[in-house]
């Protein structure tokens, strides 16, 4: 039986971390712009598709759905003892290098079994632009094995973040747009996974054209 909500310590850390941190970063330095907060689901899981530029983006994400989200991170990042037990509260699950497909994937399924929203970077990876440019269907297969509605969410600006030679982020602003709530598709055929991935695509990169 899935659950409704994500557990209740997940709840207040997640909280704790985006107030004390993720959101007084979002909108005072990086002065940050979150349109379409009103489409995520207060309860129940889902799944986020978005594009990806910056290794902060899985916190901006999770700020700007004002919910847990469940997302995918570095193994080493498991290997600190508070480190490892903060992240896993936030929502990140360990994935090995080589092994991000698969593994990935059952987690996020896991995630969703138990009332989490979880997140997928449609690239798979970072792009230097931030467009969505060679997209995956891991997301699509994801959101047809849980039968989970998505979330189509671009975050502009997050590309000029991280700069060579910068040791802290940059002073950037940024806007991130969290399309409307959609079905997941309707079944896990290959044909049908790439129409709906070519959809997100298309509909994260137009929500990037629109800028600031």
């Amino acid at each position: 039986m899935t659950r409704e909500r994500e557990p209740l310590v997940n709840l207040l850390m997640y909280n704790a971390f985006k107030w004390s941190i993720v959101s007084p970063l979002l909108h005072t330095y990086w002065q940050g712009k979150i349109h379409g907060a009103s489409n995520v689901p207060k309860k129940g899981p889902f799944l986020v598709v978005s594009n990806h530029a910056s290794n902060y983006d899985p916190l901006l994400l999770s700020c700007s759905i004002g919910r847990p989200v469940a997302y995918m991170a570095k193994e080493e990042l498991f290997k600190v003892p508070f480190l490892s037990t903060a992240s896993r509260l936030y929502g990140a699950y360990p994935v090995k290098r080589g092994q991000a497909g698969s593994s990935s994937i059952k987690c996020a399924l896991e995630y969703l079994s138990n009332g989490w929203g979880a997140a997928v970077f449609l690239d798979g990876t970072r792009t230097p632009t931030g467009r969505i440019l060679n997209p995956k269907s891991g997301a699509a297969l994801v959101a047809a094995r849980a039968q989970v509605p998505v979330l189509t969410m671009s975050m502009w600006g997050t590309e000029k973040i991280e700069t060579s030679g910068r040791v802290l982020p940059a002073h950037v602003p940024l806007t991130l747009r969290i399309g409307e709530l959609q079905p997941p598709p309707a079944s896990t055929k290959r044909n049908i996974l790439d129409e709906s991935t070519a959809l997100w695509a298309e509909q994260i990169n137009k929500m990037l054209d629109l800028g600031r």
